[in-house]
């Protein structure tokens, strides 16, 4: 039977794997061998840190010469600025930066919420300073408060853009925010009973909540500082707010909000309505399927329905929507490692397609690619690297417009049934996912133009650091694959692999001899050449899409 029961046993290399990629952006050896000696409660706490950002904002070095530099921290109104596009994705490339180089629970929650409280970046979410707050206040909340994240995001100046909710007035209502808050990011929908009208809301609750959310408006220029998150903020304009009761429908027990028309009733009114909301049972399982979909795996039965979702949205409702230790619950329990039954076919680990981000921070993170610095090297971090490779060619070939899905919806990998993660794997993603390797062991952009990417693995480095008996071919692949695969693979598969280092129908001493001439005279060409064919091959295996 599914239990969220802890694993008591130490966790062990395999289950240390499952634990590192589901939980965290950093995939290392040295994380491995940490984690492998703890329980799965210690585990998840040694994660379950806060540190500060690595890289405390963006730097833009366009244009160049005089470059804008450290603009989100200019008193300047962020609309002056040119190159906004650019802009946010230097935005992306700052938090990108901090995901790959802390190993925290704290940035794989900080994307959740992303998925959860969408916008699209490019897709008219205000200015690249205020995408930037935005990133902020996900990162704020990444280990706090649900209900109060919802209570803030509402008037956050991107979401207030994106959603056409600073257009929201009393005398011309716009519901766009109002439904995607109860239809994606809250208490979703439940099973149609009419037109327009489903069990866990009603076109009457959209049209009521539009009335709570008006009059607030975006603030462009940064003036409006939050004072629970130090962040700025929109504003609550009382003369465009309805100040009208607000009478919601039998799936909320008809309750009545009452209208107020000042800023402090406002927001009386929308702490009023958040509350109610989250009061409902609905909201709490939506939450909590999401966050099942997010880390164990797309689809499930009645038993997890029953023995992990009811139970982790009970503890929600709690913890009063605290979102951490639902996460810690999840991730240290005998379901989520595959040992609450014996079935096979039901097996978590190894159970999720990697998205185009999670195959990127691991190659970048378990090779240690050495990356332009976006502090000492920022033209070539933030440009060539970044902007170019990553954020222009990788991510929107590999099917992932960086932080700008194509609709509030989200990425399709994350809600279209019945494929869901099995979409970020397709014809039309295969040059950019399988070139991201060969890109880094060249240095060049073999994905479109093959410009310098300023990043370059070297394979023979790697091996030497992370096997330890690297002359002998078996070992070297067994190793390897332990690191990069779920589950450890078979003698066919070793012998497969091992072809990539010693040729076919030779004795496995021609690779010992080779790297024992490379310890001799330092010159690593010969096992270079064929370390650089041997990952390329790892990484681009089955095994390694899944995780």
């Amino acid at each position: 039977m599914a239990s969220l029961n802890p694993l008591s046993s130490t966790l062990g290399l395999r289950r240390a794997k499952h634990l590192l990629r589901r939980a965290t952006f950093n995939y290392s050896k040295a994380q491995l061998d940490a984690l492998s000696n703890m329980t799965a409660v210690d585990a998840v706490n040694s994660l379950a840190i806060s540190p500060a950002n690595s890289l405390s904002e963006p730097y833009d070095p366009q244009p160049t010469g005089v470059p804008d530099g450290y603009w989100t921290s200019s008193a300047q109104d962020p609309k002056l600025f040119d190159g906004q596009t650019r802009k946010r994705a230097h935005v992306t490339a700052w938090w990108w930066y901090n995901a790959i180089n802390q190993v925290t629970l704290k940035h794989k929650l900080s994307f959740f919420l992303h998925t959860s409280f969408t916008i699209g970046k490019d897709s008219g979410a205000a200015y690249a300073t205020h995408f930037f707050d935005h990133l902020r206040l996900l990162d704020f909340y990444a280990f706090g408060n649900l209900k109060t994240l919802a209570k803030k995001i509402t008037s956050d100046n991107c979401m207030l853009d994106y959603l056409d909710n600073t257009n929201n007035i009393a005398t011309n209502p716009n519901e766009n925010y109002a439904r995607e808050f109860l239809e994606l990011f809250t208490i979703l929908k439940g099973p149609q009973i009419g037109s327009g009208n489903y069990t866990n809301y009603t076109e009457i609750d959209v049209q009521q909540a539009a009335k709570v959310f008006s009059g607030f408006k975006q603030q462009n220029n940064r003036t409006v500082i939050d004072a629970d998150t130090g962040l700025p903020s929109g504003y609550a304009n009382k003369n465009q707010h309805s100040s009208v009761n607000k009478t919601f429908s039998a799936a909320f027990n008809n309750q009545v909000i009452t209208g107020k028309n000042t800023e402090t009733g406002m927001f009386e009114e929308l702490n009023a309505f958040i509350n109610m909301v989250f009061a409902q049972p609905e909201t709490a399982k939506s939450f909590c399927r999401k966050l099942y979909k997010f880390y164990v795996k797309s689809e499930w039965n009645a038993s997890v329905e029953t023995n992990i979702i009811t139970p982790l949205s009970q503890q929600l409702i709690a913890n009063d929507y605290e979102i951490l230790p639902i996460v810690k619950t999840l991730l240290a329990s005998e379901h989520f490692y595959d040992a609450d039954d014996a079935d096979a076919t039901n097996n978590t680990i190894g159970a999720i397609v990697k998205s185009p981000l999670q195959i990127l921070n691991e190659v970048c993170t378990m090779f240690s690619v050495p990356i332009p610095s976006p502090v000492s090297d920022a033209a070539h971090y933030y440009t060539n690297f970044f902007l170019y490779f990553l954020h222009n060619t990788y991510f929107k070939g590999a099917g992932m417009d960086f932080f700008n899905p194509d609709s509030v919806a989200g990425y399709p990998a994350h809600y279209q049934e019945p494929d869901f993660d099995r979409l970020w794997f397709s014809s039309n993603t295969l040059i950019a996912r399988y070139k991201l390797i060969e890109s880094f062991i060249i240095g060049k952009n073999t994905i479109t133009n093959n410009a310098n990417i300023y990043a370059k693995i070297d394979t023979v480095l790697f091996i030497k650091n992370n096997v330890s008996n690297p002359s002998n071919p078996n070992d070297l692949i067994t190793q390897t694959a332990n690191l990069l695969y779920p589950e450890s693979i078979d003698a066919d598969r070793t012998n497969y692999f091992k072809t990539f280092l010693v040729d076919v129908g030779f004795p496995d001493y021609y690779w010992t001899n080779a790297w024992a001439d490379y310890l001799s005279t330092n010159d690593k060409t010969t096992v270079k050449n064929r370390l650089d064919a041997l990952i390329i091959a790892m990484v681009n295996a089955a095994e390694f899409q899944l995780m």
